[in-house]
């Protein structure tokens, strides 16, 4: 049964990372950089803060840190030289047709992605605590562009993303019960306003647009 979701897996990765052109490999290499999105971070935690009290936006901030650590450190410190999965960039019989972009390969082993389980765990999180749909739909079309482009870009299987969005889910699951017990320990002041999250999905749109253009225009 492994070795056939194995084969299955290989089968999925090899249709994806082959179907490769240029515009597709100058838009992952730019969607995948992570400061790519660094007005996106600075617009949720502007809207984290925004018309909240001092308790409030720590506790809102404290919780989005702790996700990204917990998040990260569980796929790249802990499981991964659990599993010692290898990546397929660098897998005996792979490594030399696998389609990379700009040569990268990645570490050696890629069980669970970490890029599928932060990127999951930030959008799980924002939707179970604000419930903010148009930033709950970008943020899930931004996981699974991220977990195509993680794929596309020869350093992961589609097993790889798929455990990584799911664990991204579960450490989401568990910071949001956390953020409230300490909100019910800590009763922070009534809100002045909603958090402006729709200027976090306006960011990111934006963000990803200028991604697709560059990849357009960029000889």
């Amino acid at each position: 049964m492994w070795e056939l979701l194995q084969h299955w897996d290989q089968t999925l990765f090899l249709a994806i990372n082959g179907a490769h052109c240029p515009w597709a490999d100058r838009f992952v290499a730019l969607f995948a950089n992570k400061m790519t999105w660094g007005p996106m971070y600075v617009a949720l935690l502007f809207a984290l803060c925004k018309n909240r009290d001092w308790k409030s936006a720590l506790a809102a901030v404290a919780a989005f840190l702790l996700l990204v650590v917990l998040s990260d450190q569980l796929t790249s410190h802990l499981i991964r030289p659990l599993v010692a999965r290898p990546r397929p960039s660098r897998a005996e019989g792979l490594q030399d047709v696998v389609h990379l972009i700009n040569g990268r390969r990645g570490g050696a082993f890629g069980f669970p992605s970490a890029h599928a389980a932060n990127t999951a765990a930030l959008a799980a999180l924002v939707t179970l605590v604000y419930r903010h749909k148009l930033l709950s739909l970008f943020l899930v079309a931004w996981t699974l562009l991220t977990c195509h482009a993680r794929v596309y870009a020869g350093v992961h299987y589609p097993g790889d993303v798929l455990a990584g969005v799911c664990l991204g889910v579960l450490v989401a699951l568990l910071v949001r019960a956390l953020y409230r017990k300490l909100l019910d320990r800590f009763p922070p002041l009534a809100p002045r306003g909603r958090p402006p999250l729709s200027l976090v999905a306006a960011v990111g749109a934006t963000t990803a647009l200028l991604v697709a253009l560059h990849a357009t225009l960029a000889p």
